[in-house]
């Protein structure tokens, strides 16, 4: 019994709390939580799926008490109607979800269509999924092949079927379109 006493006693005094390695096992603030590959994601509101998002990755962090969700190889979000039918899909290479703000950032290659086969084109833009909104500050471009028009401009809002949309600086007069989505 006493060497057993003995052998805890050194066994702690041996011990170190030096901080680079406590902080090898104990995780920052940052620290990576979760990881999951393959994801589906689905929204619904009175039991009626609304959206859904397909991602390759998505790895969840906890930071001071919130948490985010980031998809570093990209997603697919699909705005879906009550019979699961999508209206309106948006793509991008890279996304974040911040849980407390209810919105996703995407940046990166990002494509937004409608059913009509209009086109948003950016470089970043934020969906509110609160406001089912829509919206950036960064140059656009939106391709409407059924009405035979593609507008330019900076600043863009819509509502998340990407049925009504408002460039909030429309450039009609393009002269140097290199210039103008030099962001994308």
């Amino acid at each position: 019994m006493r060497i057993l006493l003995a052998l805890s006693v050194l066994l702690i005094i041996s011990c170190t709390n030096e901080v680079k390695d406590v902080s090898k096992v104990i995780p920052t603030k940052d620290a990576l939580s979760e990881v999951a590959t393959e994801v589906e994601i689905l929204y619904s509101d009175s039991a009626i799926v609304k959206v859904k998002i397909v991602s390759p990755t998505m790895k969840r962090y906890k930071v001071n008490g919130s948490s985010y969700d980031e998809f570093p190889e990209g997603l697919l979000v699909e705005f879906l109607d009550e019979q699961k039918r999508v209206k309106s899909w948006l793509e991008a290479d890279y996304a974040v979800r911040k849980d407390r703000e209810k919105k996703i950032y995407v940046e990166n290659n990002v494509v937004l269509y409608n059913k009509r086969n209009d086109k948003l084109e950016t470089e970043a833009l934020v969906w509110d999924e609160e406001l089912e909104e829509i919206y950036t500050s960064r140059p656009v471009k939106i391709s409407q092949p059924s009405r035979g028009d593609t507008s330019y401009g900076h600043g863009f809002r819509a509502n998340q079927e990407f049925t009504r949309f408002e460039i909030k600086k429309k450039f009609s007069a393009i002269k140097n379109v290199e210039e103008l989505t030099k962001d994308f």
